[in-house]
C-alpha cells in the first residue's frame, strides 16, 4: 500500500486520502466552529433537542419533497407491482448509497458532498459536483413554484362561491410571483437553516394531510366521473377501464418512472451535512452558513471574493431569477422529474457515491463494498443514458 506523504489524512486501513489542506481552507467555509467555552455550552445542550429536531424535519423534507407528487404519475405509468418492483429497487440502492457517503464521511471527517469531490479528484471534482448541486436544487425549486402555478389557483377556487375565472388570483403566473416575492426569496435570504425548521415541519404535516385526503376521497369519488360543469374543464377520463388498477403497465411514458423515483429519493446533499453535524454536536457549535445551491454558486464563481451581504443578497435574488422564469415557461412538471431526474439526481444518488467510494477506499477491489459501489455506479450510467434517451426520443415524437 501507498505510504501516506506529507499533507494527508491516514484513517483506518484501506483508506488512504490527498488532504489538498491548503485548497480546502481557502475554498470550503466550515461547517464546525471551535468548541464553545463552558459557559456557552449549557446553552448548546439547552437547545440541541430543538436542533434535532429541526434536522429531522429539514431531513424529511428534503426526502418527501416535491417528487412524491410524481410517484403517482410512475406508478400510472408502470402499474402497480411494476412500480412497486422499481420503488424497492430504486429505495434500496438510495440508502446503500447513502451508507456509503455517511462511511466516507465517517472516514475522511468531510462534512460535505462538494469536498468530496475534492478529497477524490481534486478542484474539479468539487466543481462538477457544486454544479450538479445548482442544477438539482434549481430544478427542485421550479418544481415546487410550477405546483404552486398549476394548483394553487384551483384550490382558491375550492373556497370561492361563483364564477370569478377572470380574476388575478385565479392566474397561477400571478400567484407564482406573489409567492415568490413574499414567501421563497425572503426565506431564501436567511443566513443561516435553522428557522427552515419550523417551515419543514409545517410541509411534513401538510403532506401528511394530502395523503389522507387522496386515500378519502378515492372512497367518495365516483369512477368513472360523471360530467357536470365544475369538472368538464379538466382533462380527464371517464372510461370505465381507467378506474381499474394495472398491475403491469408499460408505455412510452414509463420512462419517466426512474428518474422520478431518483428525483424523489434524494436527499444525499442534505444528509451529509446534518448526519455529521449531529455526530459531532457535543461541545461543538454548529453553522450552516449558506443554502446548498447559494453555497454552490458562491464557490464555484465566487470564491476569490469575501463573503458579504451584497454578495449573498446578489446570489439570492439571481437564484431566484431564473427559478421563477423555468416555473412560468416550462409547460410540464414531468419534463423537470425526467430531464432531473435522469441527469443530476442519478448523478448526485447513484453514479458520484459509488464512483468516489471506488477512488478514496484503497480497499481490495473485490472487498463486498467496492463491488457494490462499482455496482451502484454503473447502475447509475446506465439509468441515466438509458431515461436520458428515451426521454429525448418522446420529446422529439411529440
Amino acid at each position: 500500500m501507498q505510504q501516506p506523504g506529507p499533507g494527508s489524512i491516514n484513517c483506518e486501513p484501506g483508506w488512504y486520502l490527498s488532504a489538498r489542506e491548503q485548497e480546502g481552507e481557502q475554498e470550503s467555509t466550515p461547517l464546525l466552529l471551535p468548541p464553545a467555552p463552558l459557559g456557552d455550552r449549557a446553552l448548546n445542550h439547552a437547545s440541541s433537542g430543538v436542533s434535532f429536531g429541526f434536522s429531522v424535519f429539514n431531513l424529511m423534507n428534503a426526502i418527501m419533497g416535491s417528487g412524491i407528487l410524481g410517484l403517482s404519475y410512475a406508478m400510472a405509468n408502470t402499474g402497480i407491482i411494476g412500480f412497486s418492483i422499481l420503488l424497492l429497487i430504486v429505495a434500496s440502492l438510495a440508502s446503500y448509497s447513502v451508507f456509503l457517503l455517511l462511511s466516507m464521511c465517517i472516514q475522511t471527517a468531510v462534512t460535505s458532498y462538494e469536498d468530496l469531490g475534492l478529497f477524490a479528484f481534486g478542484s474539479p471534482g468539487k466543481v462538477i459536483v457544486g454544479s450538479t448541486i445548482i442544477i438539482q436544487n434549481i430544478g427542485a425549486m421550479s418544481s415546487y413554484l410550477l405546483i404552486v402555478k398549476s394548483e394553487l389557483p384551483g384550490a382558491i377556487a375550492g373556497f370561492i362561491s361563483g364564477n370569478d375565472s377572470g380574476s388575478w388570483y385565479l392566474d397561477g403566473r400571478v400567484l407564482l410571483l406573489i409567492t415568490s416575492v413574499c414567501i421563497v426569496f425572503p426565506l431564501a435570504l436567511l443566513p443561516k437553516i435553522g428557522f427552515l425548521g419550523y417551515t419543514s415541519s409545517l410541509s411534513f404535516f401538510f403532506m401528511v394531510y394530502f395523503a389522507l385526503v387522496v386515500v378519502i376521497k378515492k372512497w367518495s369519488i365516483p369512477c368513472p366521473l360523471t360530467l357536470n360543469s365544475s369538472i368538464e374543464i379538466l382533462q380527464i377520463s371517464y372510461s370505465t377501464e381507467d378506474c381499474k388498477a394495472k398491475l403491469f403497465h408499460f408505455s412510452k411514458e414509463s420512462a419517466y418512472a426512474i428518474p422520478t423515483m431518483a428525483f424523489s429519493f434524494l436527499c444525499h446533499t442534505s444528509v451529509l451535512p446534518i448526519y455529521c453535524e449531529l455526530r459531532r454536536q457535543s461541545g461543538l457549535r454548529i453553522t450552516s452558513r449558506l443554502h446548498q445551491a447559494r453555497k454552490a454558486v458562491m464557490m464555484i464563481f465566487l470564491s476569490h471574493l469575501p463573503t458579504s451581504w451584497i454578495c449573498h443578497i446578489l446570489v439570492t435574488l439571481a437564484l431566484n431569477a431564473i427559478i421563477v422564469l423555468l416555473a412560468l415557461y416550462v409547460p410540464d412538471i414531468r419534463n423537470v422529474f425526467g430531464l432531473v431526474g435522469s441527469t443530476t439526481s442519478t448523478c448526485l444518488l447513484f453514479v458520484y457515491p459509488g464512483l468516489f467510494y471506488l477512488k478514496l477506499s484503497r480497499e481490495d477491489f473485490i472487498s463486498r463494498q467496492k463491488l457494490g459501489a462499482c455496482a451502484l455506479f454503473i447502475f447509475g450510467i446506465v439509468i441515466g443514458l438509458l431515461s436520458l434517451a428515451l426521454i429525448i426520443f418522446n420529446w422529439i415524437n411529440q
